[in-house]
């Protein structure tokens, strides 16, 4: 093998290893965050009960790939638990004698492994479109994002889904070539986003329709419209190889399909409502589709730029992204997209990622919950392999420059080690401030729990501990004997206080007054935050 091959397989498994690393060490150190004891438990559900009853909201696949690290763990769960899906997680992991620690591991396990397998995605992608330097670019990018980090070091759904687009559109590209392998690789990635996250659904016309830009796959026809037609039998195709990957994903946990409509769940009618009941998905999968309907058609807190709110800004999203993406990472950014519109020969490529990227982002923006960029975390991962186009540019120092920014990428990520969730960039204060101008998943996700028991043990031992927390983890597991300074007069209330940053950033009436009358003395994984009172 030469030397060069050699010495670029290095720098793929520096990159990857280094990765895994900081994915690994935030798993470990992490307490349960909000979503994922619900996602866990009904793994769990799905495998030893093989019911679709908890979190229909969002289809199976996901928390399937979890329960494969789960098996390694012979978790107890009563089956006739008569708690909703909330309760079900807290007593999987708190009330059954099961081992929170060792079980949020085994499920955060094939997360990990499956982001760090679609970091050869971003950069096969990258090579494809120009060169194995751009390879490099694209992979740096991506394993030295912040967002990619947090998100799939987590037992979530979010990166898995995003991931399989993007090998979608990826087999999609190389289908130009090879059309044959590639199209029916295409609908199978399709149909695992689709089986993980109904987010996915957005792209599903995108993908029929660049399906059709492949080559025919059977003969030469003779005729333009004869080629039409085989275009569209292969879009088809591929349409039906994903429903048939969901179809198979839901049989493969309950083969008689037992599932039984919400009593409160009903069809809202008009446009929505037709369109649900056309979709050619088991009736769990367009039940759970209504769910999110009736999510989307509530109205939420938000908080953003030090400003607290009801409602959904349209602007949150872009924002919330230009906060906690790296300013290197945003520069390529431009750069990649100026690239790829400017050169002709990778024109075409912007369909296969832009215009998704693009309509995936607009119609996150719609989205009634301002909880995070963990709903955009599609950005990073499409736009790594857009930004490897940057080593084409022929400027003077171009190559200098690219080094730099991602230089200047890795040492801003590596610098928020082991705290990525509330990451943001130098321009906005960085990590320490990222609480100044957003909340939930993008600071505080519950995730420092056992954190502040181990900095209250040591730093505060016997003091008194009044806790407003925002989370799933249960503190008394974690020797966390916080009382609730919300239920008592406020001249009883001294010690520690102690208050969760998506608490403080919407805190008001007597929160507000026990938190102005307090000095900050301490914060926990830049999450929680430490009150003299």
């Amino acid at each position: 093998m030469p030397r060069r091959r050699i010495a670029y397989l290095l720098v793929v498994a520096a990159l990857l290893g280094g990765m895994a690393f900081a994915m690994v060490t935030t798993a470990m150190q992490q307490s349960p965050t909000i979503d994922e004891p619900v996602y866990v438990a009904t793994a769990e559900v799905l495998t030893q009960q093989h019911s679709l009853r908890y979190n229909p909201e969002h289809p199976p696949l996901g928390k399937l790939l979890m329960a494969a690290g789960l098996v390694f763990d012979d978790a107890q769960l009563d089956p006739s638990y008569p708690g909703n899906q909330t309760a079900l997680g807290r007593h999987l992991l708190y009330e059954t004698g099961n081992n929170p620690f060792r079980l949020m591991l085994l499920a955060r396990l094939p997360m990990i492994v499956l982001t760090l397998l679609f970091g050869l995605v971003v950069l096969g992608f990258a090579r494809d479109l120009a060169g194995p330097w751009a390879g490099l670019v694209a992979l740096a990018l991506y394993a030295f994002s912040p967002d990619v980090i947090a998100h799939g070091s987590l037992a979530t759904l979010d990166v898995p889904a995003a991931g399989m687009l993007l090998t979608t559109f990826w087999m999609l590209w190389r289908s130009r070539k090879r059309p044959r392998l590639y199209l029916p690789l295409a609908g199978l990635a399709l149909g695992a986003a689709l089986a993980t996250r109904m987010s996915a659904l957005p792209a599903v016309p995108i993908v029929l329709a660049l399906a059709l830009l492949s080559p025919v796959v059977i003969g030469r026809p003779s005729s333009w419209w004869r080629s039409l037609l085989l275009r569209l039998a292969a879009a088809i195709g591929v349409g039906l190889i994903a429903v048939a990957v969901v179809w198979v994903v839901y049989f493969a946990v309950d083969r008689s399909m037992r599932w039984t409509t919400p009593a409160y769940l009903t069809n809202p009618g008009g446009l929505k409502g037709f369109v649900v009941d056309l979709l050619p998905f088991p009736k769990a999968y367009r039940d759970g589709i209504l769910i999110q309907f009736r999510f989307e058609s509530r109205s939420f807190n938000g908080f953003l730029l030090g400003h607290a709110y009801r409602g959904s800004p349209w602007y949150y999203l872009p924002v919330a992204l230009l906060i906690k993406t790296p300013l290197g990472m945003i520069a390529l950014w431009l750069a990649g997209t100026i690239t790829m519109l400017v050169r002709p020969a990778l024109r075409i490529a912007t369909l296969y990622l832009l215009l998704p990227a693009g309509v995936l982002m607009l119609v996150a923006m719609t989205g009634s919950r301002d909880y995070g960029t963990r709903y955009v975390i599609f950005m990073p991962i499409f736009l790594a392999v857009v930004s490897g186009t940057v080593v084409l540019i022929r400027f003077r120092f171009a190559r200098i420059a690219t080094g730099v920014l991602v230089a200047f990428v890795a040492v801003s990520s590596m610098l928020t080690f082991p705290y990525y969730l509330p990451y943001s960039n130098e321009a906005f204060g960085g990590t320490s401030k990222t609480h100044l101008n957003l909340h939930d998943a993008n600071v505080d996700w519950g995730q420092d729990l056992g954190r502040l028991g181990t900095r209250l043990r040591t730093a505060y031992p016997n003091e008194t501990v009044w806790l407003v927390y925002k989370g799933s983890g249960v503190p008394g597991y974690y020797g966390i004997q916080g009382k609730n300074p919300l239920g008592v007069p406020l001249d009883d209330v001294h010690g520690l206080l102690v208050v969760s940053d998506s608490r403080v950033a919407l805190a008001r009436g007597r929160l507000k007054q026990l938190i102005d009358s307090s000095t900050e003395i301490d914060n926990v994984g830049y999450s929680i935050r430490i009150y003299r009172r």
